[in-house]
C-alpha cells in the first residue's frame, strides 16, 4: 500500500501542476456562473437551466479530465522511457497500475469538490438575491439532494478513468481516447439493446445483442440530474447500488488492466 500511495501522490502533484487541468476547472467554474445569467433569460426557468448546466458542467470537464490525463498515465512512461527505471525499481507492476489509477481518482475528486462548491456558491447567490421576489422555492436551490447526482458522477468517472487506464496500458493515447470516448457514448445508450429484439429478425444479432447489453458499463444508470434538478426524489438505495455495481466493474476493468500490463514485455 506504502508504493501505490506513493505513486499515486507523484500522479496527483504531476496532475496538479499541469496547466490544462487549472484551464478546464476554471472554465467549467466559469460556464456554472455564466449560467446564472443565462438563466435570468428565460422566466420561471431559471433555477432548474443552472442546476441542469451546473450538474452537466461537473459531469462534462470531470470526463474530459479523466479520458485526456487517463489515456497518457502510462504512455507518457513508456515514450519517456522513463518505465525501465521505474520497473527497476522494487515496485510490482500491478502496484504502477494501481498508483496510477489512484492518483488520477485523487485529482478527479478535488476538482470537482472544488466545481461542487463553486456550483453551490452561484446556488446560494441566487436564492439570496431572489429569495425576496420569489418567496419559498419548491425545490431549494442548495437542495442537497443534488450531492447525489454528484455521487453518481464521480462513480462514473472512476469507471472512466479504469476504462482510459485500461486503454493505455496497450494502445496510443489517440486510440484510447476514441475508444473510451466510444464506449461511455455506447454505454448511455446500452438500454437500447435490450431492445433490439423488437426491430432485429436475426437470432444471432439478438443474441449479441443482448450479451453486449450485460458486458458493456451502462452509464446511464449513473445520470440522475434530471430527477435531482426537477425535485424528483432519488432512493439511496438505488445511489449505493449502482455505486456498487460501479465499483465492481472498475474492480474487473483494473484487474484485466494489470494482467495485460503484467504481461507487457518493455525490452
Amino acid at each position: 500500500m506504502g508504493t501505490i500511495a506513493r505513486v499515486a501522490v507523484s500522479v496527483f502533484r504531476e496532475s496538479v501542476r499541469d496547466r490544462i487541468l487549472y484551464s478546464v476547472v476554471v472554465f467549467a467554474v466559469l460556464l456554472m456562473a455564466a449560467s446564472y445569467l443565462l438563466g435570468q433569460l428565460t422566466a420561471g426557468q431559471d433555477l432548474k437551466i443552472i442546476k441542469d448546466l451546473g450538474l452537466a458542467a461537473i459531469a462534462t470537464f470531470g470526463l474530459f479530465i479523466a479520458v485526456f490525463i487517463g489515456i497518457g498515465l502510462v504512455w507518457k512512461e513508456v515514450e519517456k522511457r522513463s518505465i525501465y527505471s521505474l520497473l527497476s525499481k522494487p515496485i510490482r507492476r500491478s502496484e504502477f497500475i494501481l498508483g496510477k489509477y489512484c492518483g488520477l481518482v485523487l485529482t478527479l475528486a478535488v476538482n470537482v469538490a472544488v466545481m461542487t462548491l463553486a456550483f453551490y456558491a452561484v446556488m446560494a447567490f441566487l436564492d439570496w438575491q431572489l429569495e425576496p421576489l420569489t418567496g419559498e422555492w419548491p425545490v431549494p436551490p442548495t437542495d442537497p439532494r443534488m450531492l447525489k447526482a454528484i455521487a453518481l458522477i464521480v462513480v462514473e468517472l472512476m469507471l472512466v478513468t479504469a476504462i482510459a487506464l485500461f486503454f493505455s496500458t496497450f494502445s496510443s493515447p489517440f486510440l484510447s481516447a476514441g475508444l473510451t470516448v466510444g464506449l461511455w457514448v455506447i454505454g448511455h445508450f446500452n438500454a437500447d439493446l435490450r431492445n433490439f429484439e423488437t426491430v432485429l429478425e436475426s437470432p444471432v444479432a439478438v443474441w449479441l445483442a443482448r450479451v453486449l447489453y450485460y458486458v458493456l458499463p451502462n452509464f446511464a444508470a449513473f445520470d440522475v440530474k434530471a430527477q435531482v434538478v426537477h425535485g424528483q426524489p432519488v432512493a439511496i438505495g438505488y445511489v449505493g447500488l449502482v455505486a456498487l455495481y460501479g465499483l465492481v466493474y472498475v474492480t474487473l476493468v483494473l484487474t484485466a488492466a494489470t494482467l495485460i500490463f503484467s504481461r507487457r514485455d518493455f525490452k
